[in-house]
């Protein structure tokens, strides 16, 4: 626990066989409750690896849902075992697990309600392998992003991020996208709703066997955020009502 508060890990799994015990193998578990892995139809026995490796709560998706499907089961889950924190970490091993004391510490003393972890700040994402493209790109969205948002953040791509159980059960997650583009509703429905955002600097990791989607994905991902921007924006002015930004109801889709 952290401060008296339960942590759960989630790691939304696709494939991830090849790096997945080092990941395991960098989690504190001097202050971790629980690990969820959630394996969303891999080909690789990455389910079966992480039960070997004692992951006790292993969700195997029948079919690929999808990213942001992946976590919706990862979040529900860790509400279900009564988390306080939830840190998402992706198990390919391009984030540090090193990260997670202080992140947890930072939400733990109530200085943020989440944090993520910004390959951006501390300038070592290119020394890190980011592809040139994909640093150009996170830049330009951010930049656009945060002129849309009215926010200062270094970057909203990260895969590496903190919630707090209150935020979970004030979002409707549930009605955001099953693709990649559901990090950033994600992140436009915390903002929205006021919580308080932190970041701190994470090294970046690129490497043969950690996940990357390729240019055309990215091209897709990328007309994703900016629409998501804009809603946020429209709605914030009245010019539109997005279902996205309301808060949970009974019936929408939020489960406990």
């Amino acid at each position: 626990m952290v401060l008296g508060q339960r942590l759960i890990i989630i790691l939304p799994a696709y494939n991830a066989s090849k790096t997945l015990e080092r990941t395991l193998g960098e989690i504190p578990s001097s202050i971790v409750d629980e690990i969820v892995l959630v394996d969303d139809c891999s080909t690789d026995g990455t389910a079966e690896l992480a039960r070997s490796l004692g992951v006790r709560h292993v969700i195997e998706h029948d079919r690929n849902r999808g990213y942001g499907a992946n976590q919706k089961s990862c979040y529900d889950k860790a509400l279900e075992l009564s988390a306080d924190l939830v840190i998402m970490l992706h198990p390919d091993y391009q984030y540090s697990p090193r990260l997670i004391e202080s992140m947890a510490f930072m939400a733990g003393h109530g200085l943020y309600q989440s944090v993520l972890a910004s390959r951006i700040l501390g300038n070592g994402a290119l020394k890190g392998g980011m592809p040139v493209y994909k640093y150009f790109f996170n830049r330009i969205l951010t930049f656009t992003q945060n002129l849309l948002m009215g926010q200062k953040l270094s970057e909203y791509h990260s895969g590496y991020r903190l919630f707090t159980a209150e935020i979970l059960q004030t979002i409707p997650y549930h009605q955001n996208s099953d693709d990649f583009v559901f990090d950033n509703e994600m992140l436009a429905q915390v903002l929205f709703h006021g919580f308080r955002l932190g970041e701190i600097s994470c090294p970046t990791r690129y490497f043969e066997d950690a996940s990357s989607i390729n240019f055309w994905r990215s091209i897709q991902y990328g007309w994703g955020v900016l629409r998501v921007s804009i809603q946020y924006r429209m709605h914030r002015m009245g010019i539109i009502q997005s279902s996205l930004f309301k808060k949970n109801t009974p019936n929408n889709g939020f489960k406990r």
